[in-house]
This record gives C-alpha cells, sequence and structure tokens, in this order.
C-alpha cells in the first residue's frame, strides 16, 4: 500500500450500485449495513462530488439536466456501508407535482432507516442557502440526525472569496464556519475529500442515532 493510500480515510476497494427505491414504502435493500445519505439541491453537484469521494469518474450519473434522478440510489460500499443518493429538491423546471411526490420518498427514508449514521448536506457556496435547504437543514435538525455540510463549487470562486463565502453561509444557517467543508471537484480536492471521508468514517463509527 502506497503511503497516499495508508493515509486515505477512505480506501475504494469495491463498489456495487444495488437498486432504487422509487416510493415511499417500496424496495429497498436490506437494512444491514451502516448507510450515509447525501442530500442537496438538483443543481448543487451532488453526484459530481460522490464521484470524487468514490474515485470513480462515472459512477454516480452526472446529467445535464438537473432533477433528472427520481429515486433513492443505493451503493454498498467495501461491504463496509451504504451510500445513499437522495433525489435533488428545489428545481425549478420540475413540476409542483413532482416535488410534492419526492418530497415524502426522502422524508419516508429519513425517518424510517434503522441503520442511518448521519447525512452529508450539500450547499452551493457562492449562494445563499434557499428556502428548500432551509426546510431541509429544519427537518434534519428535527430528527437529530448527525449532519456533515460540504460547500460545493468552491472552485467557482478565488482564494479569498471562499472563507467570505464559508462565514456568511454559515451564519445563514446557524453554524460555525469551521464545522463546514469547502470542496472542489474541479482542482485541490484531495484535501477537502480527506476531511469529507475522516468524517464519514467518523460516522460509521457511531451507532445509530436512533440508538443513542
Amino acid at each position: 500500500m502506497s503511503d497516499a493510500a495508508a493515509k486515505d480515510p477512505l480506501v475504494i476497494r469495491q463498489l456495487e450500485f444495488i437498486g432504487g427505491m422509487a416510493a415511499p414504502g417500496g424496495w429497498r435493500p436490506d437494512a444491514s449495513l451502516p448507510e450515509i445519505a447525501f442530500a442537496g439541491r438538483s443543481n448543487v453537484g451532488k453526484s459530481s462530488l460522490i464521484n470524487s469521494l468514490l474515485r470513480r469518474k462515472k459512477f454516480a450519473r452526472v446529467s445535464n439536466t438537473p432533477g433528472r434522478t427520481r429515486e433513492i440510489n443505493f451503493f454498498r460500499v467495501n461491504d463496509r456501508f451504504v451510500l445513499v443518493d437522495l433525489p435533488g429538491y428545489g428545481y425549478a423546471r420540475i413540476s409542483k407535482a413532482q416535488r410534492a411526490e419526492w418530497r415524502p420518498l426522502i422524508e419516508g427514508y429519513l425517518r424510517s432507516s434503522p441503520q442511518l449514521r448521519g447525512i452529508v448536506q450539500l450547499l452551493d457556496v457562492r449562494h445563499d442557502p434557499t428556502n428548500d435547504d432551509l426546510q431541509m437543514l429544519e427537518f434534519l435538525a428535527e430528527l437529530e440526525v448527525p449532519t456533515i455540510v460540504v460547500l460545493t463549487k468552491t472552485d467557482k470562486l478565488t482564494g479569498t472569496e471562499i472563507p467570505k463565502r464559508t462565514r456568511e453561509v454559515a451564519g445563514r444557517i446557524g453554524v460555525e464556519a469551521d464545522q463546514m467543508i469547502p470542496y472542489s471537484v474541479e482542482k485541490d480536492q484531495e484535501a477537502a475529500r480527506y476531511d469529507l471521508a475522516e468524517a464519514i468514517v467518523g460516522l460509521l463509527e457511531q451507532p445509530a442515532w436512533r440508538e443513542t
């Protein structure tokens, strides 16, 4: 094992797409492994970040049309945990009827998954959190599920703009700036990937929060 691999908190050895959950109460894999779910708006760059985390270019589908993913997708990682890709929310071109269908799908999963260890909540660093983002964060706080906040698309900002925007977003959602992880999938992502992987591994070592 190389020195770089030895220092990697999450070495990816095996990946498998298990399937998708299309409706509340519908099929989902057996909850035998810990689960980490990823949430965010439809155009926040969630698939690209998951691919970066997993060190794969096209494992999670990256679509030119935000809002296309309409199922909860489950991926088994290293036979150790399940990565759960929740449908993106808040895309304006999706009908209100479709958005109304997705909300109970996401909320139903979050309320009823016994092995859920935590959520990785993605926010676009360039913009203030939307009402949809704030509602999602309030729902996660209501459930008291452990949440990692990642700020995506930092490559769109200059080096001096990133800490400023990080502080501003932190103020909007009521957390400390150093509790969030700025992330770019385009450049200088290794340090951010390490921080995110380390945070995820930390969650996996905890019991399901419903048991605490």
